[in-house]
C-alpha cells in the first residue's frame, strides 16, 4: 500500500488536510513526501494513503511532483520565502562611556 508514487492525504501536523506524493520509503515506519505538502520525512501513522498512482521516480524533484499533480487535478501553491530585514547593530559603551568620566 504504501510505495512510490502513492497519492496520500495529510491527517496530521501543521500540513493536515492537504495532498501530496510519496517520493521515497525510508522504512517500514517513514516515508519522504512532497507536493502540497512541505517536502519531509513522516511518519506513516500521519498520512492516509489514497487510490491514485502516480509513475513517478524515487527522489523525484519537486517540478516533477508537481507536474504529476497536475495530472490529477490537484493545484500546488508554491511560496515565497520571507523578505529578509537587516538586524539592528548594537554599538557597544566602554565602561568609560558607561560611567560619564571624559579623559
Amino acid at each position: 500500500m504504501i510505495s512510490v508514487g502513492r497519492l496520500i492525504m495529510k491527517t496530521a501536523g501543521r500540513d493536515a488536510g492537504k495532498y501530496g506524493l510519496i517520493v521515497d520509503v525510508v522504512d517500514n515506519n517513514f516515508v519522504l513526501i512532497d507536493g502540497q505538502v512541505r517536502r519531509r520525512k513522516v511518519n506513516v501513522k500521519h498520512i492516509e494513503p489514497l487510490l491514485p498512482v502516480v509513475d513517478i521516480q524515487k527522489n523525484a524533484s519537486h517540478e516533477q511532483v508537481v507536474d504529476a499533480l497536475k495530472k490529477l487535478d490537484i493545484v500546488v501553491v508554491d511560496t515565497k520565502p520571507k523578505e529578509q530585514k537587516p538586524k539592528p547593530v548594537k554599538k557597544r559603551v566602554s565602561k568609560k562611556e558607561a560611567s560619564g568620566k571624559k579623559e
